[in-house]
């Protein structure tokens, strides 16, 4: 198995991942009906975003955060969607790389899921 080094792999990671998603039963609607994600746009954001935070480039500009609540004010994202996320995204890691950059994925998006997952709550609660 690969270690995750490159932004080639981030490329080859991201691309898999949102093949799952977008075809994906339980939260691929999200980006399909809800945001209506334009995937030449969407995934060059999701390459420089995960090149950001795993290898410290300076790539992403953004506001992910900001970026879904309101998504999540047309359908709710609820804490078993981003579970949910962070199982396919889990799985493709380790159907492609193995090593510490590829761990250090999958506790960075662990935290992502918790804390999107928290703060989608919060937003409805207000």
């Amino acid at each position: 198995m690969k270690a995750l080094e490159t932004r080639e792999d981030i490329e080859l990671l991201v691309d898999k991942f949102y093949d799952k998603v977008g075809s994906d039963d339980i939260i691929g609607f999200f980006f399909n009906d809800i945001a209506k994600v334009d995937w030449n746009h969407h995934l060059p954001k999701m390459y420089n975003f995960w090149e950001t935070l795993l290898f410290g480039k300076s790539a992403y500009k953004g506001n992910p955060m900001a970026a879904h609540f309101p998504l999540n004010e047309i359908v709710p994202m609820e804490k078993s969607h981003f579970e949910h996320w962070l199982k396919l995204w889990t799985e493709t890691i380790d159907e492609l790389f193995s090593g510490s950059m590829a761990e250090t994925a999958k506790y960075k998006a662990s935290n992502i899921a918790s804390l999107m997952a928290y703060k989608m709550e919060m937003a409805r609660k207000l």
